[in-house]
């Protein structure tokens, strides 16, 4: 399609020597390290961890270090060697409320069976800049809590004991998946969490404060914001029964959102539902908001219209690398196209103009 680029291999092995120069910056400065990228950019590390589909912060790491911090290009790097792993069996579904919470805290409930545990988190400091961390570099690190390994029961189940939240429904057929079958609309709700999850972050934030501000009917309370290590296990057929095969860091969210009620449903609560890699409340938030945008349909609701509740709008959109490349392969070379298209807009000037003159 762009036979135009062969001329310019030299200058492409030109570029990609520039652009290794700019990887590495001043040589005079200590590389960063792999390790250094895992643990001290570890939010980075999750983002890429999820939206490539792929949880291993080796890789991610690696992958952040090649783009040169681009956390989409990234992604695309681990997408693209995610696709040459064999894959040999699928892990049984995880459970969370067996998860060791380093962070669990609710909107909704004040006392909760275990406690609100603060966390790791942002929520409580001050947006000003630390020169302190530019001037002595390493801060003094206070011991902190280690993960609770205390039973975490999901706090939504304190209304499902009253029957004030609509329960979930348990899928009898294995759920599609989305890294190996094109997506297809409508979708399954599990099918839209695969998408949301592995979503651009920005994309999925926007969509869920527009469903905040009015477009979309949702008010939603987070009713519980989980983040901790889960336990991985799975199914050996030789053996009979599942084994322990690791544990993985997520971030789960649960939100309580009003519904008036359908034909078919008495007034209650809903929820909508979120999950990513990695510590990500923030995405784990707005994928609840849009799961529950999305859910009008089942629902019995009204579509106001709102591009949340757009399934062919969010789910066709929301992926970054697809936008990415769609987006990007118009600075490549289309030299043919344009002189068509110049050719075109010169002729209908021309005829425009005779028509004139035929005029007069």
């Amino acid at each position: 399609m762009y036979v135009a680029v062969k001329g310019g291999e030299k200058a492409i092995a030109n570029a990609h020597r520039w652009l290794d120069e700019k990887r590495r910056g001043d040589p005079s400065l200590e590389s960063l390290s792999l390790a250094q990228i895992r643990e001290q950019l570890s939010l980075s590390v999750a983002r890429v961890m999820a939206e490539g589909s792929l949880y291993d912060a080796d890789l991610a790491s690696l992958a952040i270090n090649q783009a040169r911090g681009d956390l989409i290009e990234a992604i695309f790097l681990v997408r693209a060697y995610r696709t040459t792993l064999p894959r040999f069996g699928a892990s049984e579904p995880i459970d969370s409320a067996e998860m060791r919470c380093s962070r669990r805290i609710s909107a909704t409930f004040k006392d909760i069976p275990g406690g609100q545990i603060l966390g790791p988190t942002f929520d409580y400091t001050h947006r000003l800049l630390d020169f302190k961390l530019a001037a002595d570099g390493d801060v003094d690190l206070a011991q902190s809590a280690e993960p609770s390994n205390d039973h975490m029961p999901h706090i939504l189940d304190l209304l499902n004991r009253d029957g004030l939240i609509q329960a979930e429904e348990t899928a009898d057929a294995a759920p599609g998946d989305l890294t190996r079958e094109p997506l297809s609309l409508p979708a399954t709700r599990a099918v839209r969490l695969q998408a949301l999850a592995r979503g651009d972050e920005g994309f999925i934030l926007g969509l869920g404060y527009s469903t905040q501000r009015g477009y979309g009917r949702s008010h939603a309370f987070v009713g519980e914001l989980r983040i901790g290590m889960v336990i991985v296990e799975m199914m050996i057929p030789e053996l009979g029964f599942a084994i322990e095969i690791g544990e993985i860091e997520v971030t789960e969210c649960e939100t309580v959102n009003q519904f008036a009620g359908s034909k078919t449903e008495p007034p209650q609560f809903t929820r909508g539902y979120g999950l990513t890699f990695g510590q990500q409340e923030r995405k784990a938030i707005a994928v609840a908001l849009v799961d529950r945008a999305l859910r009008w349909r089942e629902l019995g609701e009204d579509n106001l219209g709102a591009p949340a509740q757009d399934e062919e709008f969010v789910l066709s959109h929301c992926d970054n690398i697809q936008a990415t490349g769609f987006v990007e392969h118009i600075k490549l070379p289309h030299y043919v196209d344009f002189q068509s298209e110049l050719e075109l807009v010169r002729q209908i000037r021309r005829d425009a103009l005779s028509s004139k003159e035929a005029a007069e």
